[in-house]
């Protein structure tokens, strides 16, 4: 049989990188489209409030759901690197602690963001006329921390070894899944907002299912009862490897709750225009992150297999299509994202028009200044296939303090405006440390 893996250790850097990003912008493609699916139900058929709401929750979903795919991302650098390095016993026994640690994980973020979906709502200035909506999203959503934590423990997995293609596989199936169960539960059986986050959860679901089948028929990934013990000093690393990775998440979070906190104060339909631009965002951001996973495969596999010189020019590689990519983007949103942003809102004329004017608004600013964004991704990625979690933490950190700066000051000179500024400098403000940040951390390397 044949394996379901890829060597990323031979052959032409820019290629690889490529062939294994493409599939994760395709899964990343049905991934977003699905999310932007149940806006579009949501705006159309229960109402621009019930878009607010969806928003409302944007950041508090990101973050609990970054705590997870942060978690084992980490892990999956641990993996790509014995992989590379062939080193078959750690790989398995790395496999088999991490799906401990995400299973401890999972639990305990589902119960704490539970007990917190209300207060951080409440804190974070919620309008009252959309907090039920909000807070049932949320509820909902929350159930399916596990699903989700487990997909993206596997999916990782699987990206570690170089197989992008099984978990564009999974995505299609949770994206048409979501679809119909979107238009049953939400326009069929008018559960609003509740059916919607139920949609998303239950397609998430056989998505994990489907990794974890494909998991099952590749050798190197085969865990034994005795793997599970691991090995001194290995839930430490890939806790080192992961921690970080998570916190660097949930510390852009805390920024974009600033963000959101800010955005709150001028009333539902600016939230509402805030909701479906942060919906195009996805779409904007798809072939960053695919771009991201392929290079942090590629560079812990060429580190395992001690091919310093691949990695250079793997990154070059990488940073060169991922501009090329943003810039194409930013045409296709410039030209057409006026339309596209219609589809999220309805209602009264007057009021869907000012909810469609700010939307347009900040796309334009986040289009414009795409291109930052994808250097992030690049350097930030390559960064973490070296091992090294603990500077794109502290990029994180970076993005938290511009983010709450620009967010709490410059709106008191240009209005919410100044809101739209807030992703740009926080993005800037990361590639201003990562850039120095990867030279540095690949000169160590002879």
């Amino acid at each position: 049989m044949k394996e379901k893996v890829k060597d990323l250790t031979s052959g032409s850097p820019g290629k690889l990188i490529l062939l294994l990003a493409v599939p994760l912008m395709l899964g990343n493609i049905f991934q977003q489209f699905y999310t932007m699916v149940d806006t579009m139900v949501v705006g159309q058929v229960v109402g621009v409030k019930a878009l607010a709401a969806l928003g409302a929750v944007d950041w508090i979903v990101w973050m609990i759901l970054g705590i997870a795919s942060g978690m084992t991302q980490g892990f999956s650098i641990l993996v790509s690197q014995y992989y590379g390095a062939q080193k078959w016993d750690g790989l398995k026994k790395a496999v088999a602690r991490s799906y401990i640690l995400t299973a401890i994980l999972s639990v305990t973020v589902l119960a704490v963001s539970q007990a917190g979906a209300a207060p951080l709502l409440r804190l974070l200035n919620t309008p009252s006329d959309i907090m039920g909506m909000a807070l049932l999203y949320l509820r909902v959503a929350l159930c399916g921390v596990p699903c989700i934590a487990a997909y993206n423990c596997l999916a990782s997995m699987l990206r570690a070894m170089g197989n992008s293609k099984s978990p564009l596989v999974a995505m299609i199936i949770a994206a048409l899944i979501n679809i119909f169960l979107d238009l049953l539960f939400v326009a069929g059986f008018g559960w609003g907002v509740g059916g919607a986050a139920a949609a998303t959860v239950i397609g998430q679901t056989f998505s994990a299912v489907y990794c974890y089948l494909v998991i099952k028929k590749i050798s190197y990934l085969q865990v034994k009862k005795e793997d599970f013990q691991g090995e001194p000093g290995m839930d430490a690393t890939l806790l080192k490897m992961g921690t970080p990775v998570s916190l660097q998440n949930i510390i852009i979070a805390i920024g974009g709750f600033a963000l959101q906190f800010a955005v709150n104060g001028y009333g539902s339909l600016v939230v509402a225009g805030f909701t479906a631009t942060n919906k195009m965002y996805g779409i904007l951001e798809l072939a960053a992150i695919s771009y991201g996973y392929a290079i942090t495969a590629y560079v812990g596999q060429n580190l395992g297999a001690g091919e310093i010189g691949r990695i250079k020019r793997g990154v070059k590689s990488g940073a060169v299509m991922a501009v090329a990519t943003s810039l194409c983007m930013s045409v296709i949103m410039l030209i057409a994202g006026r339309f596209i942003l219609s589809l999220f809102i309805s209602g009264e004329p007057e009021q869907a028009k000012i909810a469609l004017d700010v939307a347009f608004g900040y796309l334009v600013v986040l289009s414009v200044c795409l291109w930052i964004l994808y250097l992030l991704y690049v350097f930030r990625s390559a960064i973490q296939g070296l091992g090294n979690t603990l500077l794109p933490m502290l990029s994180g950190v970076a993005e938290l303090v511009v983010r709450v700066v620009v967010v709490f000051t410059l709106p008191l000179f240009m209005g919410k405006e100044g809101i739209y500024l807030a992703e740009i400098g926080a993005w800037l403000s990361a590639v201003l440390l990562l850039i120095p940040g990867y030279i540095w951390n690949i000169k160590k390397y002879k």
